[in-house]
């Protein structure tokens, strides 16, 4: 068995999406959530969740406590429902879900509710800039059954671009206290379903979503940690920021997350790292790769 989460770690994910609706809003037409005050596009955690959920499920085949599930009559099985695959025990969903380990979860266990907090929790992700929000409209061939002699019209709210920043924690003390028995294995799955399953995310409102940085910070102890590293960055573009489309177009100011990280160097056990060629990076005002910014400090390359 892998060895069990001791110490505090933080996250810091960026992922962009092009032509694409990242997290659209059910009660406002599935429009791309957007700040009406800043004009930066929202995602929230459960989307993801969501994407993490999948990817370990359908590509590292483990078992997902929360997934969609239809019994023999096709309707959707609820958490309730869920629990009897696991006769009622929350100390098996618990082993044999790597998801509920992740994130928590509440439901009612034989007239009792299981709340668990989930000990890795991220923060709403949000556009390093402004975007802007583009409304498509097409027609499809085959004609819906209300108007069965021409095809109907499509329409679909997209952002041209948006480059998003997700930030998150993994707090040992929750894994620990609730006894979830959170393990190395089941972060380093985390991290890369991170990536790989936002690449993976090919459907017609999410293709075109590509990860560019993946950072986690490794603390030699637990109940420490530095915070808000998605505050220490920037991006840096010569273009009004809605007018960005393209990756290639801006540039990632690294200043204040490199001198947080140096500053509190002694603290530090570890930072995992992985990063797309495509992003480009400066610190104090020039440009440089961030494995150079790092230098000093204990980098190792995640290998997924």
């Amino acid at each position: 068995m892998s060895e069990l989460v001791k110490n505090r770690s933080e996250i810091l994910f960026l992922y962009d999406v092009t032509d694409a609706n990242p997290n659209g809003d059910p009660v406002d037409e599935n429009k791309p959530r957007i700040d009406e005050e800043t004009g930066v596009n929202i995602v929230t955690d459960v989307r993801l969740k969501r994407t993490i959920r999948d990817y370990l499920y359908e590509y590292k085949k483990k078992d997902i406590f929360i997934r969609e599930i239809r019994d023999e009559k096709g309707s959707l099985k609820t958490k309730e429902d869920r629990l009897k695959d696991f006769n009622d025990n929350p100390v098996e969903v618990i082993k044999n879900c790597i998801d509920i380990r992740l994130f928590g979860a509440t439901t009612a266990v034989k007239d009792q509710t299981m709340a668990l907090t989930g000990p890795v929790q991220f923060k709403y992700g949000r556009s390093l800039h402004k975007v802007d929000l583009t409304y498509i409209k097409g027609t499809t061939v085959m004609p819906s059954a209300v108007e069965r002699r021409q095809g109907t019209f499509t329409e679909r709210y997209i952002l041209p671009y948006s480059l998003i920043v997700f930030y998150g924690v993994v707090n040992e003390n929750a894994a620990l206290i609730q006894k979830l028995e959170l393990t190395e294995d089941d972060i380093s799955l985390m991290l890369e379903a991170m990536w790989n399953g936002t690449k993976n995310l090919i459907s017609g409102s999410k293709f075109g979503q590509m990860p560019r940085l993946l950072m986690q910070v490794k603390y030699k102890e637990g109940n420490y940690f530095i915070g808000e590293l998605d505050k220490r960055i920037a991006l840096q573009a010569e273009k009004t920021h809605e007018a960005i489309r393209d990756i290639s177009e801006i540039k990632i100011d690294i200043t204040n997350l490199i001198k947080a990280l140096n500053d509190h160097t002694d603290r530090i056990e570890k930072i995992s790292l992985k990063v797309d060629e495509r992003i480009a990076f400066i610190k104090d005002g020039q440009s440089v790769s961030i494995q150079d910014a790092l230098s000093g400090l204990p980098v190792e390359s995640l290998t997924f």
